[in-house]
């Protein structure tokens, strides 16, 4: 949905930007970095205080830890023991503050809100920036999409009226002398390829003459050559003129005319078929 279509759905134009202009800074959060010395003394007291507790904490696990010379699956049981029992003395334990002077906690809460505000300041700058990136990716999609729409139309518009133009202008006589040309075409495209088969099989599978007889008979091979054998190209035209003029007895008779390695071929190389009951009849393989 683009921003127009939102601007008349909620029947107010969307000025993001100017509100996000618009919105008053939030204000200035005095930092506090200085504390009295009285104040600075009392709290490096109680940390000493602390950190004398931590150092008599540490010594006293130094001296809790049990020899080297256990199992070291049984120190790591220990330990895990130990840790969940600490973890849940933790857990029940409520939290003290460090120091309960005013001026120290209002110059550390003053120093934690400083940071959080720095930070929230740096979320902000990169929300605008990426609300402006927004901004101008949906701009630019807005303007491409427009554009293509605008080409779509353009391009519908043109092909209809080409298309009514063309519609008047033709009439029963063009439409036929198209359809007359298109079968001349189609006519003439069959030509060229029967001539193309043609050479093809003449120049591939020629007749057999008298020396390939002779070389099959050196072969002791019986071979007795007819000379009036048709070659592999009328044998392909009989059958295909067969299918055309009687499609439903497309088989035809295979005499002395035929070479047999002709028509083993042709049946081999699924190009014919036999007659189921006639092994004499053969005809041309559907492949339609």
């Amino acid at each position: 949905m683009s921003s127009n279509e939102v601007q008349q759905e909620n029947g107010q134009p969307l000025d993001t930007e100017s509100e996000v202009q618009d919105t008053p800074a939030p204000p200035a959060i005095p930092f506090y970095t200085e504390c009295s010395e009285a104040a600075q003394a009392e709290l490096v007291n109680e940390c000493e205080e602390q950190f004398a507790q931590l150092q008599m904490l540490q010594n006293e696990i130094i001296l809790a830890e049990p020899d080297s010379d256990e199992n070291p699956q049984e120190q790591s049981v220990n330990r895990l023991t130990a840790v969940a029992a600490e973890l849940k003395q933790w857990q029940t334990i409520q939290p003290e503050l460090l120091s309960t002077n005013p001026e120290v906690l209002l110059a550390v809460g003053a120093e934690e809100l400083q940071k959080l505000n720095s930070q929230l300041e740096l979320v902000l700058s990169c929300s605008q920036a990426k609300r402006d990136t927004l901004r101008e990716t949906l701009k630019k999609n807005e303007q491409k999409w427009l554009g293509e729409k605008k080409e779509v139309l353009r391009a519908g518009t043109e092909h209809v009226v080409k298309q009514r133009l063309e519609n008047e202008r033709l009439s029963e006589h063009s439409v036929l002398q198209d359809t007359k040309k298109k079968i001349q075409k189609m006519k003439d495209y069959q030509d060229r390829l029967m001539e193309t088969l043609a050479d093809v099989l003449e120049e591939h599978f020629p007749l057999p003459t008298q020396e390939t007889n002779a070389n099959k008979k050196k072969k002791n091979i019986p071979q007795e050559l007819n000379e009036n054998l048709i070659s592999l190209n009328e044998i392909l035209e009989l059958l295909m003129n067969k299918t055309l003029e009687t499609p439903h007895d497309p088989y035809i008779l295979t005499d002395e005319t035929f070479w047999p390695p002709y028509t083993e071929m042709l049946l081999r190389y699924g190009i014919a078929l036999r007659h189921p009951e006639d092994c004499f009849k053969i005809r041309l393989e559907t492949f339609y």
